[in-house]
């Protein structure tokens, strides 16, 4: 009996050895796993701080070319219209290289503008899309023309659901993303129009000079 018991005894003194670190390794697998947490936490949301700031930053530069663009070919219709008009009468000739290069001016500028027109959805959004969670409302166009307390409930919805918070924010720099290709692919078209129309335009104004 005396050995069984010491036994026991060496068991239970076993038992509470072990407790304790179980106890330390359960704490600090969870403090790792909690600081793991942290960090992938503030990568995703490092993550998309720097998408939309690269992409307002982007659709700034695109707003600038753009404005360069019509600015320039601005001046050169001015220049065209104001200074080449009165040499039409004694050398009429002069009237088509000046036409082609207008012309290629105008759908410059018409492309610039294109790239820089804002193009706004229709401003409302219903309760079911909410629980849908297929509205953004992180960008003004799904909002704008809606009552606060309808845009309140869908604030507070989202802020109550992170994967509708975080699915809102995958949208939005995904349509950002869209809007940013189609300036770009725009500008794109301005200035190769302005690149290849001011070639073939001085090109047309030095073959009348020459023959």
């Amino acid at each position: 009996m005396e050995n069984e018991n010491l036994t026991a005894n060496e068991l239970t003194d076993n038992l509470a050895k072990k407790q304790p670190a179980n106890k330390k390794e359960t704490k600090g697998g969870y403090a790792t796993q909690l600081k793991k947490n942290k960090h992938h936490l503030r990568g995703i949301q490092t993550m998309f701080k720097n998408s939309s700031s690269n992409h307002q930053r982007l659709s700034m530069m695109a707003d600038n070319k753009a404005f360069i663009m019509i600015t320039v070919n601005s001046i050169i219709i001015s220049v065209a219209i104001g200074v080449l008009v009165g040499k039409f009468m004694p050398n009429q000739r002069l009237i088509y290289p000046t036409v082609l290069l207008v012309g290629v001016n105008i759908i410059a500028i018409i492309y610039s503008v294109l790239a820089t027109r804002p193009n706004i959805p229709k401003g409302t959004f219903t309760r079911e899309q909410v629980a849908n969670k297929s509205v953004n409302l992180l960008f003004f166009g799904s909002y704008y023309k809606m009552e606060l307390k309808d845009f309140e409930y869908g604030i507070r919805a989202m802020m109550d659901d992170s994967e509708f918070l975080y699915g809102s924010l995958i949208k939005d720099i995904y349509w950002q993303g869209k809007v940013l290709g189609r300036k770009f692919n725009l500008l794109r078209v301005s200035y190769n129009v302005f690149m290849y129309g001011m070639a073939v335009s001085v090109a047309a104004y030095l073959a009348l000079a020459f023959f």
